[in-house]
């Protein structure tokens, strides 16, 4: 579409075609709303014509239906926590919002497993399933706002995926309204089955490009019964980063494994309850879980595998006040560098676990290159790591310079055999960088199978591959 477009008002008769499906609270077309649902947690924003709030699946079947007559775009989103554009409408059209789908259906103890609409938020997912004992194991940072349709839409995981995987490993069944317009029903309800070809695992990660998510069968854990918080201060990244190499070949698998490096520290020194020494130049934050008689034996082996020469020191949270004062201090490092550098480039790469090093010394080597601070952190068990290069876009030379060392930070992801994104997803902001990664008869296969998802190419059109 072009800018005149995009900028129009919608058609009368499209209008009050919108009003026969939704009621007017659910039917937005002021400029305030459309403003307020024209970006996500990236720097892009694009105003829809219009913003629907869904209730129920065939609200959102006859809506994909007009939006397909009418070839307008259709954006679906939850709560714009995403970081990568996915969610902007950056060509117009109608957002379509599920926050108001937000029922927890039923929660099934005897089968784990819950059945969920898609506006529920991690947070209140979590609180509810606690009560009976259970948890799931995503849990992203922004679990106390992002939805469990973003989730499974960026396949967004968090620390506990180390041990307990992402939402593809983690949802039994879906049920979404395809481009098309049609009802799809995909997976089982039991643990195992393998009946024709995984649509759910394909559409989760597929950022609202095949299909619309309004139900999810998910899999639960049994909370465990004890945990144990470690942190371990490192006289330099390579002993921290040759510290989770370790970890990960000893057969405890910690449920969390975070990794930060100098710059990150520098940002939370003064965090209350912290007390970090000058001279630590990075940290590792893991958590052991399980049964009670086995936590000691788990964390002294965790411990003994990330001893080297390196290790300054290790403590262990006396108690779960002083747990949840550590978790704060990881959860307030992104707030922080937002604060002194607004327009930072945020990437959240993986490579395998053994080239961790290789990646943060080919990170510094970068920095220093280029003039641009970056700092590194994540989810050093999975090789998650999340590069944050700290641009000022007033600053000549780092601006002139940003694009040239991003591109190298993904030639350098990729030397490693990594991958260009971990949980953030694709959208607008790597689309173009990802042919790198795919080949073309992966990139061709791909269109194909959105064509056949989405056969008028209106649902979340331009993200994620490329043109």
């Amino acid at each position: 579409m072009s800018a005149t477009e995009i900028d129009a008002p919608l058609a009368r008769g499209v209008i009050q075609r919108l009003a026969a499906i939704f009621p007017p609270s659910a039917l937005a077309l002021d400029l305030a709303s459309r403003t307020a649902y024209s970006y996500d947690n990236s720097r892009r924003q694009g105003l829809p014509q219009a913003v629907l709030f869904a209730t129920e699946a065939q609200q959102i079947v006859a809506l994909v239906t007009l939006c397909r007559e009418q070839r307008l775009p259709l954006t679906v989103r939850g709560r714009g926590t995403g970081t990568t554009g996915a969610s902007v409408p950056d060509q117009g059209g109608v957002v379509l919002s599920l926050e108001r789908m937000a029922r927890i259906i039923e929660i099934d103890p005897a089968n784990r497993t819950v059945r969920v609409e898609p506006g529920v938020t991690n947070r209140q997912l979590q609180q509810a399933l606690a009560k009976e004992g259970f948890f799931w194991p995503p849990d992203p940072t922004s679990a106390a706002v992002c939805t469990i349709g973003g989730n499974l839409g960026y396949n967004s995981a968090g620390p506990r995926a180390v041990k307990y995987g992402t939402p593809r490993d983690n949802t039994l069944a879906l049920t979404a309204v395809t481009g098309a317009g049609e009802i799809l029903h995909t997976g089982v309800a039991t643990t195992k089955g393998v009946v024709g070809y995984d649509l759910t695992r394909l559409l989760i990660g597929s950022e609202g490009t095949l299909a619309i998510i309004t139900e999810a069968l998910l899999k639960l854990t049994p909370l465990p019964e004890a945990q144990r918080t470690l942190r371990l201060l490192y006289d330099d990244i390579a002993g921290a980063t040759s510290a989770v190499s370790a970890i990960m070949a000893q057969p405890v698998t910690p449920c969390a494994l975070e990794f930060m490096d100098s710059g990150a520290l520098n940002l939370i020194r003064d965090y209350p309850g912290l007390d970090l020494p000058p001279e630590a130049r990075a940290m590792l934050m893991i958590e052991v879980d399980g049964s009670e008689a086995c936590l000691d034996a788990a964390v002294a082996a965790i411990s003994e595998a990330a001893r080297n020469p390196s290790l300054r020191s290790l403590r262990s949270a006396a108690n779960a006040s002083e747990s949840k004062a550590l978790w704060q201090a990881r959860a307030a490092l992104s707030p922080a560098m937002r604060r002194i550098a607004p327009h930072k480039i945020n990437e959240d790469v993986v490579v395998p676990v053994s080239r961790i090093p290789e990646l943060i010394s080919g990170l510094e080597r970068l920095s220093q290159q280029y003039a641009i601070p970056i700092v590194n952190f994540g989810h050093a068990g999975n090789g998650n790591i999340h590069v944050n290069l700290l641009i000022d876009p007033h600053h000549p030379q780092q601006a002139a310079a940003a694009g040239q060392c991003l591109d190298q930070v993904f030639d350098l992801v990729l030397q490693l055999h990594g991958t260009l994104s971990g949980e953030h997803g694709v959208g607008l902001e790597k689309r173009d960088f990802i042919d790198r990664e795919l080949d073309p008869i992966a990139l061709g296969l791909m269109r194909s199978l959105r064509r056949l998802f989405d056969p008028d190419a209106i649902l979340n059109p331009g993200k994620m591959l490329p043109p």
